[in-house]
């Protein structure tokens, strides 16, 4: 690299859009700039330095994904963090869940990580932590508005800025294994999807003792693989084949920045978030009988009874992961999960999402049950469900239809669940609709007894959303 220096002498306008519910995230070639970067770890900065009362606090852990625009993005990142006067405690190139790992270790007052998640390749964001809490919300909304009143100067930013680097993950694949019993006999297929997880997948299995298997282990930015979204099952393809033709025990996908898993069976079955979530309760509850176990919205019923029949106390609450993990701070649950893949154990570990730590805990289920994956899901109660339908709808009104839709609910008389969205129960099955938050998108998902009552609760919302003019199309 050359010792060019970046000179932003024009105020940049920023797309309010990228401060999200639960992180800020845009596309790097049109909402995302170097300038835009170092003005989010400035005024960051600014918010944790002000709350700090000791000196020797004044540190800040960051992390980055494997995106082609991260190193950039997290080199202005850090430039505006130490401009303030805060030191940086920088852990290089590894998965989100590394740096929450991190975040506990030292117990820094904040840590941000670069990463686009299981966006597309051109995406990426922040995502950030406060007093080992998440920094979502209006929190949020608070650091875009500091952004944009504070008076920037004429801005110089270094293209080959050197921060040194902490090396944890030898010792974080450590903490993941800590206390798991795993059986030398299995197979295991892993995708980390040329994602933050390559390295951290090969470290974990030189240490597992079973036979172990990486297919799209180099990370690369382009995604060559795949996208790297877990819960779409066309992406795991490449590991079903894998697991069929090895005759693998099981297949463990992660997203771009592994705080996601995506799972593939013996018989090539895709295992959706919420009937791999009654898995790890049925292991968390054997352990902490009467254990609160949160779910979000979007979860099959199935789930919910089914914590309650083996002893548990189920939650439904909102979708994402910072609001399930203030939501486990609040009930005190020993598990929680997402439909998304998103898995957080609170039990024996931290209460954050990792990906690479479920899928340890997985494989500790595994070598020590008699049953398969395939069989544990087969004796589930039978239920007709579609997957999360995402139907692209306008970030300006996707919010407004669905309180357009809630008041023609209310109008019915019909039971439903507004904590996030609407979630609707009729004698046919229920159904949800709630606006993305990470997308411009409504999200919807259908549940019935029977294929009869699918169709019908299927019909009725394509009726409520053609007077919106959108297409319902599954």
């Amino acid at each position: 690299m050359c010792n060019l220096r970046i000179k932003f002498k024009e105020k940049h306008m920023i797309n309010p859009a990228i401060f999200r519910a639960y992180d800020i995230r845009g596309n790097s070639n049109n909402d995302l700039s170097p300038e835009i970067a170092y003005k989010i770890g400035f005024c960051f900065a600014r918010i944790i330095l002000s709350s700090q009362k000791e000196a020797e606090s004044n540190f800040i852990c960051v992390g980055r994904d494997g995106r082609l625009s991260s190193e950039e993005l997290c080199n202005a990142l850090l430039q505006g963090i130490r401009a303030t006067g805060a030191n940086v405690k920088y852990i290089g190139l590894v998965a989100t869940p590394t740096l929450y790992f991190a975040d506990k270790i030292f117990s820094a007052p904040a840590s941000i990580m670069v990463t686009g998640s299981h966006n597309p390749k051109d995406d990426n964001g922040f995502k950030m932590v406060k007093n080992n809490a998440p920094f979502f919300g209006l929190m949020i909304q608070d650091l875009r508005k500091q952004i944009e009143e504070f008076n920037w100067p004429a801005l110089e930013i270094k293209d080959n800025y050197v921060q040194d680097c902490i090396d944890l993950k030898e010792q974080y694949i450590d903490r993941i294994l800590l206390n798991r019993k795993i059986s030398k006999n299995l197979k295991i297929a892993f995708d980390p999807a040329n994602g933050a997880a390559g390295e951290l997948v090969s470290i974990l299995c030189r240490k597992l003792p079973g036979q172990t298997f990486i297919i799209n282990e180099k990370i690369d930015g382009n995604f060559p693989g795949h996208d790297p979204d877990p819960t779409i099952p066309r992406n795991l393809d490449q590991l079903k084949n894998y697991v069929l033709e090895n005759n693998c025990d099981v297949g463990i996908g992660f997203d771009g920045d592994a705080d996601r898993i995506g799972i593939i069976t013996k018989k090539g079955g895709f295992v959706p978030g919420d009937q791999l979530l009654c898995l790890y309760a049925k292991d968390v509850i054997s352990k902490s009988p009467g254990a609160k176990i949160i779910a979000d919205i979007k979860a099959s019923g199935v789930l919910f009874d089914y914590v309650k029949e083996i002893g548990g106390v189920p939650i439904m609450w909102k979708t994402g992961h910072s609001f399930i993990k203030a939501k486990i701070k609040e009930s005190g649950a020993k598990l929680a999960g997402e439909m998304s893949g998103h898995i957080f154990f609170a039990d024996e570990y931290y209460g954050y999402d990792d990906g690479l730590y479920a899928a340890a805990r997985l494989i500790d289920i595994m070598s020590n049950s008699s049953e398969s994956i395939d069989d544990m899901i087969e004796n589930l109660p039978k239920v007709y469900n579609t997957t999360e339908i995402k139907l692209a709808v306008n970030d300006e009104i996707k919010f407004k239809i669905i309180d357009s839709v809630k008041e023609l609910i209310k109008n019915r008389n019909i039971d439903f669940v507004d904590i996030d969205g609407l979630r609707v129960t009729t004698k046919h099955g229920w159904w949800l609709l709630r606006a993305s938050n990470t997308g411009a998108a409504i999200i919807a998902r259908f549940e019935s007894s029977s294929e009869e009552g699918l169709e019908i609760i299927k019909n009725e919302v394509k009726g409520i959303l053609s007077k919106y003019n959108i297409n319902l199309e599954i």
